[in-house]
């Protein structure tokens, strides 16, 4: 239907949906959060009886931690750097008894015959 003026995704008689039939919405308190780069951050909660704000909220803009003193800031996350596998293992075993592992290893590769 090249050039019509129907609507796609829309039914007949739907309309835009209103306060009217969602209901009448809860208020709300909104709270400022800032990240230790200075984001301030506005998220909005329901404003009801036993509900707390949280203390803390990820910053959507860099994922730090943001707190609502905006003089002291939660600090960023300590970042681990990247540990491969072998560096695991190094923390497991030390290196003479990895030595032990490995001679253990060759021998049974040795008497199948698969090495020499």
């Amino acid at each position: 239907m090249a050039g019509g003026n129907a609507i796609r995704g829309s039914r007949v008689g739907a309309g835009p949906m209103g306060e009217a039939e969602r209901g009448e919405a809860a208020p709300r308190v909104v709270v400022s959060y800032w990240c230790s780069n200075g984001h301030e951050t506005r998220p909005s909660f329901a404003e009801e009886p036993g509900l707390s704000v949280p203390e803390q909220w990820d910053c959507p803009r860099c994922g730090f931690p943001a707190g609502q003193d905006q003089q002291n800031p939660p600090a960023p996350p300590r970042v681990e750097p990247y540990k491969t596998h072998l560096a695991y293992v190094k923390e497991r075993r030390s290196d003479e008894e990895g030595a032990v592992i490995l001679d253990e290893a060759l021998e049974s590769l040795r008497s199948r015959g698969l090495i020499t």
